[in-house]
């Protein structure tokens, strides 16, 4: 149960870094220039980029520490002993060697004398 629920925040988390990476522009205009660059002085929205900048940061934090949490989630087996278990599996399936089948060698011709 908890172990879905990791993925699932790991998912959204994951998606979102992607939207918001892919909004930014590698030179510094992202968002903000696309939609009319004045734009950015308007309703006191000055710093798009610093926003951008910090919620990527926060996300692949965010995301990381997910991936390392679902590790201690990850449903495991409650065996003690997994090293008997494997002899056993290994014990299994070998196969006790038999005698060799002994063939005869004589032709029917010499049978038949």
């Amino acid at each position: 149960m908890s172990y879905t629920l990791f993925m699932i925040l790991i998912f959204i988390v994951a998606v979102l870094l992607i939207l918001v990476i892919m909004v930014q522009n590698p030179k510094g205009g992202g968002l903000s220039s696309s939609f009319g660059g004045g734009a950015q002085n308007m309703g006191g929205v000055q710093n798009t980029t610093d926003f951008l900048d910090k919620a990527t940061w926060t996300l692949a934090s965010i995301l990381f520490v997910l991936i390392l949490l679902s590790n201690f989630a990850i449903p495991r087996s409650n065996s003690i002993d997994t090293e008997s278990e494997t002899i056993n599996i290994v014990n299994e399936r070998e196969v006790p060697l038999e005698a060799p089948a002994t063939f005869d060698t004589s032709s029917p011709s010499d049978s038949t004398q």
